[in-house]
């Protein structure tokens, strides 16, 4: 068997981190294929079009795009990630396939978000993604002020554009999406509010797939749960479990 783990939250919520805490984790644990992606990417065209969108192609800040046009445009990158890198992985016996982001982001900003409906993106995503559907997702769930705050230090500390204030306009029919206008995180609070809202509607409906976790906590105690977490998926996957064969403890011990 094979198993694919998804996390999900917004911008600053940390889920990047926590993606790759856990694949190395994994991997130290002795489990042999580990493939961690991150969308828009996993894929050629998926970095062209995440650059895109990023604003970080000639000309693209100049463009605007509507809110239908960037849902298509993040759900051609996941198709081409699914049918290219996830449905062959998933394919292989024993693989577990990590995903920093995946098709409940679109539900959760364009649907949410954008307001464009949750309906309406879940019939492009079952285009996108055919059965390639998480075993489990994962939400780092953190009030949007919390995340803003988070943003702003990164800025100042050089690891990201500067952040616009609150004041921005709405999306609305000839709003800008990520990159090309601004980026999520440059959004409104009214706008981050709803796309919280909609990650937690989701993970209320449907909790079979769905753990939450309070990304407010120590980044350490984060990791430990979500490695906890994901064994109940990991039932059936063989790993080395001999003392020279895997790492078994923690991250952060031993100066990791």
């Amino acid at each position: 068997m094979s198993v694919l783990i998804t996390f999900e939250g917004g911008d600053g919520s940390g889920k990047s981190t926590q993606a790759a805490l856990l694949a190395d984790r994994l991997r130290r644990d002795g489990y042999g294929d580990v493939v961690l992606l991150r969308e828009p990417g996993g894929t050629e065209l998926g970095e062209v079009l995440g650059r895109w969108m990023r604003g970080r192609v000639s000309g693209a800040r100049e463009r605007r795009m509507t809110p239908v046009a960037e849902m298509f445009l993040f759900a051609a990158a996941r198709a081409q990630m699914v049918r290219r890198v996830v449905e062959p992985a998933l394919g292989r016996p024993d693989a577990v396939v990590i995903c920093d982001r995946y098709m409940d982001s679109t539900t959760a900003y364009q649907g949410y978000g954008r307001q464009l409906g949750a309906e309406t993106v879940r019939l492009v995503n079952e285009i996108a993604v055919g059965t390639a559907v998480p075993d489990m997702t994962i939400l780092l769930d953190l009030a949007p002020e919390e995340a803003r705050e988070r943003l702003v230090v990164r800025r100042d500390d050089g690891l990201q554009p500067e952040i616009g204030g609150d004041a921005a306009p709405e999306a609305g029919g000839s709003g800008p999406g990520r990159g090309p206008g601004r980026p999520f995180e440059d959004e409104s609070a009214a706008f981050r509010g709803r796309v919280r809202a909609g990650y937690l509607e989701m993970a209320d409906a449907d909790p079979a797939r769905w753990r939450k976790v309070e990304a407010a906590l120590p980044e350490r105690e984060i990791s430990d749960r979500v490695r906890a977490m994901v064994d109940e998926v990991l039932v059936g996957i063989p790993a080395a479990r001999d003392a020279g064969a895997g790492y078994q403890g923690s991250l952060f011990e031993g100066g990791e």
